[in-house]
Formats: structure tokens, C-alpha cells, sequence
């Protein structure tokens, strides 16, 4: 039996030009199809299975995940001017089974154990490069896709937070008249020091950003990119100032640390960097459960998006019981592209007794 040549991944030795100009084409696979009713946000999609903007670098890498299985794609984050990416490493492996959210420092690994440090830094191509792009992809996504685009303010010296929330906004207004079905706006990077990476953390200016893109872009669903939030006051500032305007929170962006090389000196010139992978799993499924419950609790209706360490049926299970309605999967999709293949396959066969959990 001839075996099927191995599926292009990312290349974390390259840069991320390199691998934005190297992206792969679709591919023919048998994906499994899935019973049931599954929506993202309102609109019908073949599974709750979506990628996160991380590993879509353009067009072409949508359309490669869409063809392995994905039903969400979301295009990576997008700027009103280009911004180039940090240098290698991008994405550096490293060593902890399991993250809280209070380490202040992680150990790099020489090989991939499941958990890596990524920084890029929030690099985007100009508006004329992404936006025929944004056009050509949606034209091309199959049916039963979805296209999100994450889009993201670039703060500017002297500006105030209407200033930041226009451009937010111009971002959101140029991706949807491309063709995006829906709009993130990303609230949470841990690789940058400006405002606009750590809007989440402040609830009062989240929701005049997030007030003015969906006064620009009217009924198309909202969804806001959120990072590690464990208090449930915290959690109930976010809700009350989110969910009257946002259809949806993607959550968790991650979970940063600082990182520390074998010889004890400190990478990143000792800035912390986001960790995904395996090692954010607990955290990030704690969190789901927590505004699950706190929406509940406060009588908030907002659909919520699990994000972090997924990479097997178990887990995209334990994302839906937890009250997620859709499960994105990002660092076991750029490691072994066929995952979602195979999550789809036995999420066809569900075991018994097994029901997401409700918001409503």
C-alpha cells in the first residue's frame, strides 16, 4: 500500500517570511464529515474545529488547514500598516508540563515536547497585500467554512484610546468589505509592551474599542482575543464590559513567562513571551469553565471559544463540557497538520452520555 506523501508544516528553522512566501497549497485528503449541527457564532460550519490566527499566515495557509479539516480559519492578525516580524527563534520549545499563570520563567527545551515560546510580535503585510488577499481566499474557502480575520490597532505616540479604537476599527471595516464573515479583534499579545497588546486587562478601554468596531461593522459577529484571566472579578469586569457588544471570547492567548536558555542566561532579552502548546491546557480549560459559569451566573449571553493545548478528541471534549462552542487548535496543527482529521474521525463515534455544556 503506497503511503501518502508527508503534510508541509511550518518550518520553525526559517523565518516568517521565508514561510509566508513558502506557503502550501490544499491538499486532497479524505476529511471526515461529522453529524450533527454545529455553528460558529451564528453561522453553520461542518465542526466545532477552528484555527487560531498563529498559523495562517495568508490566504494559501487557510486554504491548506481548510482542506485538512478545519472549519474556521482565522487569517493572522492584520494591521493598518505593515509591521515587520521579530527574528528567529519564533518559536522556541520549552520544558513545563503544566502552566498557572504565576511562573514567572520557563525553561528552553532542544527539542519540541509540545510547549513553545512564540514570539513574532504581531507582524502583518500592508493593507494592499492582505486585503486582495482576504478577498481571494473567501472567494476560494469551500462551504461550510468559515473566515475570520483578526485585526489589531498599532499604537502611535501621543495617541488617546479613541485614536486606538479608530484604527482598530479601520482594520475591522477593510477586512469585512474583503469578505471576512467575521471579525477578531485581538486584545491580548504578550509579546508586546503597548497598550494594544494588553487591552483585556483593562475592561473600560476594551469596551470602547470594541464599541467602535461594532459600530463599524454592524451585525457581523464580533470576537474578542482575550489572554490568562483566573479571578472571577476580573472574569465579571470583562463580561459586563464585553458581552453586550461581542458575540463571542476567543480565549486563552496564551499564558507568558520568561524564558531561560540551558547556559542560565535569559532569552528574548529577558521580555516574557507567550507559551502555547500542552502546558496551557489546564489553564486555559480552568478558564473556560470560569466564564461559563460566570456568564451563567450574571445572566451574560456570550459564546465562548476554546483555545489552548487541544490536540486530541479527549481534549476538544473536555473544551465543549467546559462551555465552549467551538475549539481552536493551533500548536498540534502546526506540529501535525492531520490532527484535526483525526479528531474529526472519532468525534464522529461520541461516547455515551456525552453533551456539551449550555449557556443558555
Amino acid at each position: 500500500m503506497e503511503l501518502a506523501p508527508p503534510l508541509p508544516r511550518y518550518d520553525p528553522s526559517r523565518t516568517y517570511r521565508w514561510n509566508y512566501e513558502h506557503a502550501p497549497d490544499p491538499v486532497d485528503r479524505a476529511v471526515p464529515d461529522l453529524p450533527g449541527t454545529w455553528t460558529f457564532c451564528g453561522l453553520p460550519v461542518g465542526s466545532p474545529l477552528g484555527i487560531p490566527a498563529g498559523p495562517l499566515l495568508n490566504g494559501r495557509w487557510a486554504l491548506y488547514y481548510a482542506s485538512l479539516g478545519f472549519d474556521v480559519l482565522t487569517y493572522k492578525t492584520v494591521r493598518s500598516a505593515a509591521r515587520e516580524c521579530y527574528p528567529l527563534p519564533n518559536l522556541q520549545p520549552v520544558a513545563i508540563d503544566g502552566l498557572r499563570g504565576t511562573e514567572s520563567e520557563v525553561a528552553a527545551s532542544d527539542a519540541m515536547r509540545g510547549s513553545w515560546a512564540v514570539s513574532f510580535g504581531m507582524p502583518s503585510a500592508p493593507p494592499d497585500t492582505w486585503r486582495p488577499d482576504i478577498e481571494r481566499t473567501r472567494a476560494r474557502l469551500p462551504r461550510g467554512k468559515v473566515l475570520s480575520v483578526s485585526v489589531v490597532g498599532s499604537v502611535q505616540e501621543g495617541w488617546t484610546i479613541d485614536d486606538l479604537a479608530e484604527d482598530y476599527a479601520r482594520c475591522a471595516r477593510w477586512a469585512v468589505d474583503a469578505g471576512a464573515q467575521c471579525i477578531e479583534t485581538n486584545f491580548s499579545c504578550p509579546n508586546v509592551s503597548t497598550c494594544d497588546g494588553q487591552l483585556y486587562q483593562q475592561p473600560d478601554a476594551a469596551r470602547a474599542v470594541a464599541a467602535r468596531v461594532r459600530a463599524e461593522i454592524g451585525a457581523v459577529p464580533l470576537i474578542v482575543k482575550i489572554g490568562h484571566v483566573a479571578r472571577g472579578d476580573a472574569t465579571d469586569a470583562l463580561l459586563a464590559a464585553l458581552a453586550p457588544l461581542a458575540d463571542a471570547l476567543a480565549m486563552t492567548n496564551s499564558v507568558a513567562a520568561a524564558v531561560r536558555s540551558a547556559d542560565g542566561g535569559l532569552l528574548f532579552d529577558g521580555a516574557r513571551r507567550g507559551i502555547c502548546g500542552d502546558a496551557t491546557r489546564g489553564a486555559s480549560l480552568a478558564q473556560t469553565r470560569l466564564f461559563a459559569e460566570r456568564a451563567r451566573e450574571t445572566g451574560r449571553s456570550i459564546r465562548l471559544i476554546g483555545v489552548g493545548g487541544a490536540r486530541t478528541v479527549e481534549h476538544v471534549r473536555d473544551y465543549l463540557a467546559a462551555g465552549a462552542e467551538s475549539v481552536h487548535i493551533a500548536t498540534a496543527a502546526m506540529v501535525d497538520p492531520a490532527v484535526a482529521m483525526r479528531i474529526r474521525a472519532a468525534l464522529a463515534i461520541p461516547p455515551a452520555g456525552f453533551e456539551p455544556a449550555s449557556l443558555d
